[in-house]
């Protein structure tokens, strides 16, 4: 019995609590090692609750809710249930209990709950979450203690005299928990770790990189591992794979890229379709299957890209060396060649694995330089790609249309790219939109990415596929009550369903709108995060029913297996049953984790990122920017820079009224004036106070730049079709109805 099957027995209306041998008994298992691990697992991860006489049970079935203490800045939390029908539950300060941010915990809700909100208490700590802190080290008088960086963790770290491992006064250290919190009761603990002091350069960083608990050194024997393997290709292993080394293959990258693992090539065929080359670098020659290397790369799941710094998933010989696709160099390669329609259809692909030497190493503002300016001497050097360029900058808009027609989701938000001086130091924040070398290279990695997932699935082996289902029904009932507010509505399908081409024709709707940066914004938090997955369950944001990601097998551990996968369908003696059964298992296992460490991946960036943003505008208070109000709340409201930096202008600083916030309009109105702040504003604000390490800019306001009119938008062009269908229709209603009232209101005439 499996842990599905069990839970499910538990949910079953006519299960009564039993114990372990009971359970055994009726079930008729006789593995009793193997059940009662299963149990212990269960009890640990909150699905199961032990009582204390010693019987097994569902927790929302005893009246407790299993989920994680997400803690605010001033002490009190919400237990989020694993449940996601149940709604949260508030905590009190004093009803903790010893729990922390992000502990996996037991709450019950207090029976003098009452109104929307219910209240509990948290009354067991299943799994600890913050086993080791990071934080700066400070004294008062003969008393030490660490203030934790992450301010929901929102109690200082106590640290006898012995425990402090030399730390002073302002350095960044990481502390070990030696005690956990109790009621009226800090947590006590030891340094383990000076990171040094924190104004020295990097040290910031550092303290995000420890706080997320990732590492950026390789174990010793990973690197032994990596050392032993030859740079140079055995010639048996050349004459086994096509030899491509005199095709025009590019890289196209960022500037400052060093792990290079896609190159493209394009031609024009005879018979007016495109001939699309993919060749990414064959990692999975190097990095076998249960190796040292294969283990830390599990565990990794991916690199970790910093302002400042990497943290690869492989080191950096294999990284930026062994498996980058540089200039001039032969590398071994999985190439898939796709023939192309002039409608963007695949119309046929290979499969095959491949070495190549790639032309020349591209950079995104080299080629839109060419494409979009016509750089006479980036043209002059690179005479030989630009019809290349040319022609893949036609097929990339080929392939983009038909994404579209299709109904997928394209947000496109940008990014900020933070220049930091020699110190580590933020000296400007640039905004990056996507251009048109991006797009090359987004579109045709999409392409390879859907034919290689469809190839998988019609085989019917095991693979980890990319996947993105469709929102919530809670989600989108929140997201439609805000759209209201502009006149919108995300309507389903026939079926019940909610398309994408629904949230792409509201894209469409608002583009070029003030408030479309936040409409995006608030769409994009309105779905599903996408995850892996050991099935293939389809991606509703590129409205593609067969999707994985094969394209960054240096980076990313998912695409490594399917890298491996792949080179076994090759294999003459192909896939045993015994080896399906044991690549079923392990997907499960290499999705779940990619996923867990995709997210930590994504939180790390993120909050070095924001760090940077605030160390740069903290040098800039007393300055004025010009922004939009991205955000109404009823404390005030958010204005985002042009810089992407977004900060708070506070309530209390609008001095000329009484403002009150009304959610029906999402705006503040003043009592007296009627002055109105809403969402899209553009307005002139003053950087009046910035905290680095809350990750906050208060904002006060200079001027409102201009007040747009109240208007409707204007649909796209397909909404207005369907509108003016619609209207034609009740129209047509109307004036049959209209002639039935004539002839009745004659017939009553007649009668009377």
């Amino acid at each position: 019995m499996d842990k599905e099957e069990l839970l499910s027995l538990m949910r079953a209306r006519s299960y009564r609590p039993m114990t372990a041998a009971e359970l055994m008994s009726s079930l008729g298992i006789n593995d009793g090692e193997a059940f009662l691990k299963m149990l212990n697992y269960l009890e640990e991860e909150g699905y199961i609750v032990r009582t204390r006489k010693e019987k097994y049970g569902l927790p929302e079935k005893m009246g407790l809710i299993s989920g994680y203490v997400h803690s605010s800045t001033k002490g009190y939390a919400f237990v989020v249930p694993r449940e996601k029908e149940r709604q949260d539950v508030y905590i009190g300060a004093l009803n903790l209990n010893g729990a922390m941010h992000g502990d996996l915990v037991l709450a019950r809700v207090l029976p003098a709950s009452t109104g929307r909100r219910q209240e509990g208490e948290i009354i067991r700590v299943l799994k600890r979450a913050n086993k080791r802190v990071v934080g700066t080290f400070t004294a008062a008088g003969r008393l030490s203690f660490v203030v934790p960086d992450d301010a929901r963790l929102n109690q200082d770290i106590l640290i006898p005299p012995e425990n402090t491992l030399g730390a002073r006064v302002k350095d960044k250290v990481v502390v070990e928990i030696t005690r956990w919190p109790e009621p009226r009761r800090n947590p006590e603990g030891r340094v383990i770790e000076i990171l040094g002091p924190m104004d020295k350069p990097g040290v910031d960083v550092l303290s995000i990189i420890k706080k997320y608990d990732l590492d950026p050194e390789f174990p010793p024997e990973v690197l032994r591992e990596a050392e032993s393997l030859n740079r140079e290709i055995d010639p048996g292993e050349l004459a086994r794979r096509r030899d491509l080394r005199e095709w025009r293959l590019v890289t196209i990258d960022g500037a400052d890229a060093r792990d290079l693992d896609d190159a493209v090539s394009v031609a024009a065929l005879p018979d007016g379709n495109y001939l699309l080359g993919v060749h990414i670098a064959d990692v999975s020659f190097y990095v076998r299957e249960g190796s040292a290397l294969d283990r830390e790369a599990f565990n990794r799941g991916t690199s970790v890209y910093f302002v400042d710094r990497v943290i690869p998933m492989l080191p950096p010989r294999l990284s930026n060396d062994i498996c980058s696709l540089n200039a001039g160099e032969d590398r071994l390669a999985i190439s898939v060649l796709m023939t192309i329609t002039p409608r963007g259809t695949v119309k046929d692909y290979e499969l095959f694995p491949s070495v190549i030497r790639v032309r020349e190493r591209m950079t995104y503002d080299a080629v839109r330089s060419i494409l979009e300016k016509g750089d006479p001497e980036l043209s002059q050097r690179y005479r030989e790609l630009v019809p290349d360029f040319r022609l893949m900058a036609e097929l990339a808009a080929v392939l983009r249309t038909r994404r579209e027609n299709r109904g997928a989701i394209d947000f496109d938000f940008p990014e900020a790219k933070v220049v930091l001086d020699d110190r580590g130091i933020p000296v400007e924040i640039i905004p990056r939109r996507r251009t048109v070398a991006e797009g090359i290279i987004e579109e045709f990695m999409i392409a390879a990415n859907e034919v290689v997932a469809r190839h998988l699935y019609e085989l019917a082996v095991p693979a980890v596929y990319r996947v993105h289902e469709e929102p919530a029904a809670d989600k989108m009932e929140e997201l439609n009550k805000f759209l209201a507010f502009f006149g919108l509505h995300i309507r389903p399908g026939r079926d019940g369903k909610v398309k994408p081409r629904a949230f792409q024709e509201i894209l469409l709707n608002v583009k070029g709108r003030p408030e479309e940066r936040v409409i995006s914004t608030v769409m994009l938090r309105s779905m599903m995060h996408a995850r892996y997955a050991g099935q293939c369950l389809g991606h509703f944001g590129l409205a593609s029913p067969y999707y994985c990601h094969f394209t960054s097998p240096i980076r990313r551990y998912p695409d490594l297996v399917v890298h491996r996968i792949l080179r076994e369908t090759w294999s003459p003696s192909g896939l045993t049953p015994q080896r399906l059964a044991e690549l079923e298992t392990f997907v499960a296992r290499a999705a779940s984790r990619a996923s867990e460490r995709e997210r930590l991946a994504e939180e790390a960036e993120r909050e070095a990122l924001d760090m940077k943003k605030v160390q740069y505008m903290e040098r800039h208070i007393g300055e004025t920017f010009t922004g939009v109000i991205s955000g109404v709340v009823p404390y005030g409201f958010f204005v985002e820079l042009d810089n992407t930096v977004e900060g708070l202008v506070h309530v209390s600083n609008l001095v000329d009224d009484y403002y009150h916030f009304q959610e029906e309009k999402l705006a503040l109105v003043g009592e007296h004036t009627g002055r109105t702040f809403r969402i899209g504003m553009p307005v002139k604000v003053l950087v009046a106070r910035v905290s680095v390490d809350a990750r906050q800019v208060d904002f006060e306001l200079v001027d409102v730049l201009s007040e747009p009119e109240e208007k409707e938008i204007v649909p796209h062009t397909k909404e207005k079709r369907r509108r003016k269908a619609v209207a034609a229709e009740v129209g047509a209603r109307g004036k049959v109805s209209e002639r039935k009232r004539s002839k009745r209101n004659k017939a009553r005439r007649v009668r009377l």
